[in-house]
């Protein structure tokens, strides 16, 4: 097996700078990028999308793509397809695809997760066809050529009188290339789908998954997607009316549209994930790892909303902000937690004013010039509740040296 070489480009009019976020779309069986132009179009026409870089990849022997004579699986072809994107700037990317461009996109979810972004899957799966049925095309197409594939694609790919009310005539063209694929390469691919089977991984999928299938599609049908999405955590189905295989093609406007939203979605959600990550990391600096340990442990599905946005906005942005030190924020949360008669909350953040390097006189000029303010009793609560810390600190340090001592060898011995 080789990783075919392939080629792409951005598509017009799209955004060039490499800090800009890309997607990078992948055709079916027997098409070229030029399957993807109403959807680009669409999406340069959205605001949602401005400055999105879009990258079309053609696949081996079809459009751009150089033939192929070796054969090839799906995983390479992934492979094939990661090395475009990286000739082309690097970096993390949305992907989507169509058909057997689906399989690719899906298999770049499984094997390179922290490339992918998200992913649509239109019209395809985690199993396409059947291994004899891929085997038989393979064979066809090396004895008759694509050109005879072009009545029976045509049929598949479009529902019945989309070419007759085509004004765009983009269904014509698509048709048109097929005949210009190169017949090997097509052979090559169908092979490649015969051996694909992703169905048992779906779960291990960990970015946001869109399935968008053709209402009258036969080939990968509506349930089939349905089932998809549903196999996959998050993953959302959503069937096009009034079109078939290449719902893209026919239902360019309703495919954009669906694009741009999903995007969005997962731009929201990878900056939520970077304010969490970010938050969990502070949130354990200052209050230790046992003690968000046992938070994240005692975390229900009715708390988890709460543990979520605490962790993002306390910790991951008010906490993290440059304008005080830690050991401000520390004696600026403990006058407020004295202040407010907060005590379920003074003891946690006495440790961790103790950890972001106050000392214990300092912490007890804090509740003392609180007293001031807030009054003598809830100071004095709030002293209670340090004495008992300090002492509990002075427990542990007790018990970690005798357990020094009890360790060390007797010299006499």
């Amino acid at each position: 097996m080789t990783v075919p070489r392939l080629l792409g480009a951005f598509a017009p009019g799209t955004a060039p700078a490499a800090s800009n976020p890309l997607l990078v779309l992948l055709p079916s069986l027997g098409t070229t990028t030029a399957l993807w132009e109403g959807v680009t179009d669409a999406l340069r026409a959205d605001g949602r999308t401005a400055g999105l870089r879009v990258l079309r990849i053609d696949l081996p022997g079809h459009g751009a793509s150089p033939a192929a004579s070796e054969p090839f699986t799906i995983a390479e072809l992934a492979d094939a397809v990661l090395a475009v994107v990286d000739e082309a700037g690097g970096g993390a990317f949305h992907v989507a695809g169509v058909s057997l461009g689906g399989a690719v996109a899906l298999e770049l979810a499984l094997a390179r997760p922290g490339r992918v972004l998200s992913l649509v899957m239109s019209c395809s799966g985690a199993r396409i066809g059947t291994h004899d049925g891929w085997l038989e095309r393979a064979a066809a197409v090396r004895a008759s050529g694509t050109a005879s594939l072009v009545t029976g694609s045509a049929s598949r790919w479009f529902v019945h009188g989309f070419l007759e009310r085509d004004a765009t005539g983009a269904g014509a063209r698509a048709l048109a290339a097929l005949v210009d694929v190169d017949d090997e390469s097509y052979a090559r691919c169908t092979e490649a789908l015969a051996t694909f089977d992703r169905m048992a991984d779906l779960a291990a999928v960990a970015v946001p998954v869109l399935a968008v299938s053709g209402g009258h599609d036969a080939v990968t049908a509506p349930a089939s997607m349905q089932a998809l999405a549903d196999a996959i955590p998050g993953g959302r189905h959503v069937s096009l009316d009034d079109a078939s295989h290449l719902a893209v093609l026919e239902r360019p406007q309703q495919a954009a549209g669906l694009i741009a939203e999903h995007l969005a979605l997962a731009e929201r959600a990878a900056a939520a994930s970077v304010a969490h990550d970010r938050g969990m990391r502070v949130r354990r600096s200052v209050l230790g790892d046992a003690h968000v340990d046992r938070a994240v442990a005692a975390t229900t599905p009715e708390t988890a909303a709460f543990q979520d946005f605490l962790t993002r906005y306390a910790w991951g942005e008010v906490w993290e902000r440059p304008g005080l030190s830690r050991r401000a924020r520390s004696i600026a949360t403990l006058a407020s937690l004295t202040t407010g008669g907060h005590h379920g909350e003074i003891a946690m953040h006495v440790r961790a004013a103790l950890r972001n390097g106050l000392t214990r006189d300092e912490i007890a000029e804090v509740l003392l010039h609180t007293a001031l303010y807030a009054g003598l009793p809830a100071s004095n609560e709030a002293f209670a509740i340090a004495r008992e810390v300090f002492a509990e600190a002075d427990a542990a340090e007790a018990d970690a040296a005798a357990g020094d001592v009890a360790a060390a060898p007797d010299p006499n011995d």
